[in-house]
């Protein structure tokens, strides 16, 4: 387990000892180590480029995105496999995303619920799937079924003008029967996206998701909704606003998506009324940065030593220094808040919007888990005479959000490749301070 983020002073994360005598580490008994669950479309997102002639082969508008048979899509990949039309295949899914970039950044596992084809061909968008996957990601839970994962084809024209196909295959059927219940109780958090209530027919994935949420919720389990697409959240709102209600206790979600649940259009206000429904909330605003909002208790807070902000809520950041806890561990609970603006202004080049988000709360459950994972291991630390439910501060929670999201925002994947830098030379050294 890596220490989530960085600080520009020596900060130590002790769990290790050194024997004075001999200068080695003496550790009594084996680490434990704590994992997250996260539940997924398992989908594959194909580039390829392609003729209009081929298009309208297909019967493809060009220019929109529409839904295929899982007969056509087959069809489709043979023929842009054997005319090597195939630019790239990577893995996708907003919560596979969630966990290849948790088990990188922390350096430690991640178990992904979801399915895969029986029958995988080298080469191939499953065969892709798994390679695009950090090994840290433990993907023994995903349930074997015969037919095709979900495939996002984007097909692009001589003129630039992008087509979106997608099949979803048998993606959604996973079933209830599936989830165990053990490996739910010992997880540090269970994550999920709305994306889950998108089935229809034979789809089973809407009862397995309910089924772990049961089981998160029986055992006292942090369950983690990101919200996915403002359209699903607009079809219902208040049904969403009962869910997480009963259900949910960190938030992830967009200005976009938070102004569908809540009805407003200022993210700060948003995170606000997300606290009525949710213990931790986390509220990405594009150029604006990111807000975190949560819980602490009055006789735990700790003042921020950052100029005071203003906004809607006059001087929100007051209390930015204190760690966030579950409300109802609050004995006189006072909501917190914090703000960034992106790292550095942000990159010079944006070269993919696509999983910023899930970069972003990549980094809040890797502190979470640093939490539960200093905690199991020393577990007389003064750290933990607060029963918080994050290792750092709102207002560090917020900076390591933040520079991940950055990290995805400058290269042309949602996935990360590797970890944050060790030292940052263009750095200002107040910003991990």
């Amino acid at each position: 387990m890596r220490f989530p983020g960085r600080r520009k002073h020596r900060h130590y994360f002790p769990v290790e000892k050194k024997d004075p005598v001999t200068n080695k580490i003496k550790v009594d008994g084996k680490l434990k180590h704590p994992y997250v669950v996260g539940m997924d479309q398992t989908i594959v997102d194909i580039e390829a480029h392609v003729s209009r002639e081929l298009l309208e082969e297909f019967d493809l508008k060009i220019g929109l995105s529409q839904l295929v048979t899982s007969e056509l899509a087959e069809k489709l990949y043979d023929v842009i496999s054997e005319q090597g039309l195939i630019i790239d295949q990577h893995a996708g899914g907003t919560i596979g995303n969630t966990m290849h970039n948790y088990s990188v950044l922390a350096d430690d596992r991640s178990v992904l619920y979801g399915v895969m084809s029986e029958n995988i061909k080298v080469g191939n968008y499953a065969y892709r799937y798994l390679c695009n996957t950090s090994s840290k990601v433990d993907l023994q839970h995903l349930q074997p079924v015969d037919g095709p994962i979900g495939r996002a084809f984007t097909l692009i024209t001589e003129d630039g003008e992008r087509t979106f196909a997608i099949d979803s295959g048998v993606m959604n059927r996973l079933t209830p029967d599936f989830i165990d219940e053990d490996l739910i109780k010992n997880a540090s958090a269970f994550v999920v996206s709305a994306y889950f209530t998108r089935c229809s027919g034979e789809d089973t994935l809407d009862k397995a998701a309910m089924q772990a949420i049961e089981y998160a919720n029986k055992h006292q389990v942090p369950v983690v909704l990101t919200l996915g697409t403002r359209f699903m959240i607009e079809e219902k709102p208040q049904w969403w606003r009962d869910f997480i209600r009963d259900h949910v206790q960190v938030l992830a979600m967009n200005e976009e998506e938070a102004e569908a649940l809540l009805g407003t259009s200022d993210p700060l206000l948003a995170a606000e009324q997300a606290l009525e429904l949710a213990d931790l909330v986390l509220c990405t605003a594009g150029p604006q940065g990111l807000y975190m909002a949560g819980y602490t208790d009055e006789e735990h807070k700790r003042k921020t030593q950052y100029p005071l902000l203003p906004g809607s809520i006059p001087e929100f950041n007051q209390y930015e220094f204190s760690r966030p806890i579950l409300k109802e561990n609050c004995r006189e609970p006072l909501k917190i808040f914090s703000h960034i603006a992106p790292y550095m202004g942000g990159p010079d080049e944006i070269k993919n919007t696509n999983g910023a988000g899930d970069g972003a709360l990549a980094a809040v459950l890797h502190d979470i888990t640093a939490n539960v994972f200093h905690k199991l291991n020393v577990p007389e630390s003064s750290k933990h005479g607060i029963p918080a439910m994050s290792y750092s501060s709102l207002a560090q929670i917020c900076k390591y959000a933040n520079r991940v999201s950055f990290e995805v925002l400058s290269q042309s994947s949602p996935r990360l490749s590797k970890g944050l830098p060790d030292r940052e030379d263009s750095l200002e050294s107040a910003y991990w301070h």
